[in-house]
């Protein structure tokens, strides 16, 4: 894999997952009570003996520096990096990227740079997956495809939110004859079904799920990539340059089967950490084969103290004195007060630790004594009050607070990055 060189596009605002994403990209999230989402796709490649990224950005992408030059160092002697690509100015460009075609565009200077570079991996900042990039490799070299589409197989009524393919065989292999963004007319849909033949292949003999859905994770061949962005500015590989390769050149499809969430909504965020938890938890983070990586932090363990806990994750130098966690995720430093209830809750830590003598503020960090907590994303460095109740048992859908402190988002409430929410407020 020393040829293949991976471009993990996190380039865009985020607005779905604010307030997530107000100070942070989208691939800084914390993830897991200890990640963050950018250590998917990278450990992902890892694991595929990838050792060439570039991540590609333009928002706030502060905190993904920093992560990244934290997390991931490689030898100082060998042609290993995880390198930051931010929207710049040039002598050439004067824009902002325009659309993920357009981002890898105005990087192309950096992937030709590289020696002996046959194959480019170009994958999403937002999703949560484990996937071994050998296998799709030597599926692609063995199909002869200049550009290789990894699907996954979904129901019929989930079809409308994906770009679906039409696959079928030519003499050539395997192939994708046609792309759509999103259909909605019933005949197109069932236009767009994928022949049993084509799902066997890959062991998929479930017929409910007889369509395949774009991954946003593409394989070319580096110089049929050069070819398609150098003939016009075209701008989205979904709705432009995807169509055209179909039209013109070898395009495979690679069908995976198994767990794979786009987190790119607040509610799918959510969902997505509460799927870690439990004993037999759809996407293992424990998998001593594929490990996921992260920024090593040298944390003390968590320290819990007569608390009742079941069906929770809880991360590196938490402090919980008591009270009931339930099906919830506790990350790095987080503090639980005495009396405390969580349920259905993600709490994503604290950037330091705080000390009475330290502390500023009248609520400490962390959650105070006799709160109860619902459903419920804490973003970092959050100060909760005593005996709050934050349950939203109205059912309210969305909701901003005057001060910009809690929101709720697809029904989920969110306390933003460094909010503050006083003693015995209720909602």
């Amino acid at each position: 894999m020393d040829k293949v060189i991976a471009l993990i596009l996190g380039g865009g605002k985020g607005t779905r997952l604010f307030p997530l994403t107000k100070d942070r990209s989208k691939p800084a999230v914390p993830l897991g009570g200890k990640y963050r989402i950018i250590d998917i796709p990278i450990s992902n490649c890892i694991n595929s003996d990838i050792r060439k990224m570039f991540v590609i950005t333009q928002f706030n992408s502060k905190s993904l520096n920093h992560h990244i030059n934290h997390a991931y160092r490689f030898d100082f002697y060998g042609s290993r990096f995880v390198d930051i690509l931010a929207a710049e100015q040039t002598n050439e460009r004067a824009s902002w990227y325009q659309g993920t075609a357009d981002a890898v565009r105005q990087n192309l200077r950096y992937v030709l740079d590289q020696k002996n570079i046959e194959h480019v991996l170009i994958l999403s900042g937002d999703q949560l997956y484990r996937m071994d990039f050998r296998k799709l490799h030597r599926w692609h070299t063995e199909q002869n495809a200049d550009m290789t589409i990894a699907t996954i197989p979904v129901e019929e009524d989930k079809v409308s939110a994906f770009g679906i393919m039409k696959t079928g065989s030519r003499s050539s292999g395997i192939r994708v004859l046609d792309f759509i963004e999103k259909p909605k007319d019933p005949k197109l849909i069932s236009f767009l079904k994928s022949s049993p033949e084509v799902l066997e292949e890959f062991g998929v003999k479930d017929n409910s799920r007889s369509h395949l859905a774009s991954m946003g994770i593409y394989l070319f061949n580096r110089d049929a990539l050069v070819e398609e962005l150098n003939k016009d500015s075209s701008l989205d590989f979904g709705h432009d340059i995807i169509p055209r390769m179909i039209r013109e050149k070898e395009v495979a499809p690679y069908v995976f089967d198994g767990y794979w969430e786009d987190i790119g909504t607040i509610k799918a965020f959510h969902q997505a950490n509460l799927d870690l938890v439990g004993e037999n938890p759809r996407f293992e983070l424990a998998n001593v084969l594929s490990p996921l990586y992260t920024n090593p932090r040298f944390l003390p363990p968590a320290f819990i103290d007569g608390a009742d806990i079941d069906k929770a994750l809880i991360a590196d130098g938490a402090r919980i004195k008591g009270g009931r966690i339930h099906n919830s995720v506790v990350g790095i430093r987080s503090v639980v007060g005495m009396n405390t209830v969580l349920n259905n809750v993600v709490m994503l830590g604290a950037d330091y630790y705080e000390t009475d003598i330290s502390r500023s503020e009248k609520i400490g960090l962390g959650i105070g004594e006799g709160s109860i907590i619902q459903n419920a994303i804490i973003d970092k460095n959050a100060r909760i009050g005593k005996n709050v109740r934050l349950e939203n048992k109205k059912g309210i859908l969305e909701y901003e607070d005057p001060g910009k402190h809690i929101f709720i988002r697809d029904g989920v409430l969110v306390i933003a990055r460094n909010g503050v929410v006083p003693d015995n407020t209720v909602l």
